[in-house]
């Protein structure tokens, strides 16, 4: 039988002891197809390596084809390790939505910013939002035939005109009929809808609640975070921030939708990003309303599970003999939550003063602690008594390099304030922290 050949997949590392290994693999090989199948991506090749008998079909480094039969257990790793952990280029995103926080970034800054992945494999993987809009119909089969569940869905509106006009893309009106077909078959996914005054709130987000709900239980959850804005914004769309009323005013309606759905499915659904709640300075909802934390990488209950890390580590600790202290830093949305919640640490004997950063290099509007950069924390804390050091969130640094969001490097900041800088990145890692340091 002839084999459909798409692309060799180079082999960059074996796993000792592994049975790519002991079938007599190594690197530089290349792997062609698996049971008679090519392999596209990382997709294929663990889907169809999940099985305990198979069939590869290998060009070794001298040119030689060869077909190698193996055993292993089921679901038992090959061992194969590939130049990219996609083992295909990154799809990018073809929108381009009134709303997109990338295309208002100033230049410089750390390049990787500036890359729009629209990737629905890096969506499984990662957890990564995106918007199915550059999926054709041998694309999204694939999807259903591989089992890719869940995945994560930027929504943004269900109604096909909004949709489109918000997004810049005519395929952009396809998404019901997409998330339709993911759900006939089984699969599951988690979706965001970005907010924008008078583009999609009001009774177009009405509609998107309703309408990712007639899909339940394959949608999964829905998240709703504001439109954020920076200062760079020459050329795009006309576009401003919710006010404290306006976000007032959702929070009611949205508490009294929750409640409503709650009662019929034993699940709130549609939960509100901390942004909300900071902005219109209203008290969170409680641990227990997050339910099991769903949409937490939309910063929905983020500073609740945050405490409530911070509080059953706590528990397990006894007060310290010498009192410390520190000084953390972050965005000015947070602030008095943080500032509240440390007040808990004071009996155990650990001060943690707060500072709300301004964020001057994307605009005053920018409020969160994950967008802080290197330069304005160092501007604005310049003479600061720290303690024994500055805490930060770890989500101001890139998540493989010590870098901050203009380029700034954690060092060039420690040597600037003269102080230790000591990324924290749970409430555990909090208490961790201040009882060890």
């Amino acid at each position: 039988m002839e084999i459909m050949r798409v692309k060799q997949q180079i082999i960059s590392d074996v796993l000792p002891g592994s049975p790519a290994e002991r079938a007599g693999l190594q690197r530089g090989d290349a792997l062609l197809s698996i049971n008679g199948e090519p392999v596209i991506d990382m997709i294929d090749y663990e889907h169809l390596t999940a099985s305990d008998f198979l069939t590869l079909e290998i060009q070794k480094k001298n040119g030689e084809q060869e077909i190698i039969e193996l055993e292993k257990d089921d679901y038992e790793p090959l061992g194969l390790s590939f130049a990219t952990s996609l083992m295909d280029k990154m799809r990018t995103c073809k929108n381009h939505c009134v709303f997109c926080f990338i295309d208002q970034m100033p230049k410089g800054g750390r390049s990787s910013l500036h890359v729009k992945d629209d990737d629905w494999r890096m969506s499984f993987v990662m957890g990564n939002y995106v918007t199915l809009t550059n999926l054709d119909e041998r694309e999204l089969d694939r999807v259903i035939r591989r089992r890719v569940s869940p995945l994560y869905i930027s929504l943004h509106a269900s109604d096909p005109a909004v949709r489109r006009a918000m997004m810049k893309n005519p395929h952009a009106g396809d998404i019901l009929p997409q998330l339709k077909r993911l759900a006939e078959a089984g699969l599951q996914f988690h979706l965001q809808i970005v907010l924008c005054p008078g583009l999609n709130d009001g009774d177009v987000l009405r509609r998107s609640i309703d309408d990712m709900l007639a899909l339940y239980p394959s949608a999964q959850s829905l998240a709703i975070v504001p439109v954020g804005l920076t200062r760079f914004r020459e050329g795009l769309a006309p576009l401003r921030t919710f006010t404290p009323e306006e976000a007032r005013a959702l929070i009611t309606e949205m508490e009294s939708k929750q409640r409503e759905i709650l009662s019929k499915l034993g699940t709130r659904f549609a939960f509100l990003a901390d942004e909300w709640y900071t902005l219109a300075k209203m008290t969170l909802p409680a641990y227990d309303d997050y339910e099991e934390f769903p949409q937490i990488e939309n910063g929905v209950g983020l500073l609740r599970l945050f405490e409530g890390e911070m509080l059953e580590a706590l528990a397990e600790r006894k007060p310290l003999r010498k009192p410390k202290r520190f000084l953390m830093a972050g965005g000015i949305s947070a602030h008095d939550f943080f500032a509240e919640s440390y007040q808990k640490l004071l009996p155990y004997g650990i001060t943690i003063d707060t500072r709300a950063i301004k964020n001057r290099f994307f605009g005053e509007s920018v409020t969160v602690g994950g967008l802080v950069t290197g330069g304005d924390l160092v501007e604005q804390l310049k003479g600061e008594d720290f303690g024994r050091a500055l805490l930060i969130p770890r989500a101001m640094l890139k998540a493989d390099e010590d870098l901050f969001l203009d380029g700034m490097s954690k060092t060039e900041a420690e040597c600037a304030l003269g102080t230790r800088i000591i990324p924290v990145a749970t409430g555990e890692d909090l208490v961790e922290i201040v009882f060890t340091e």
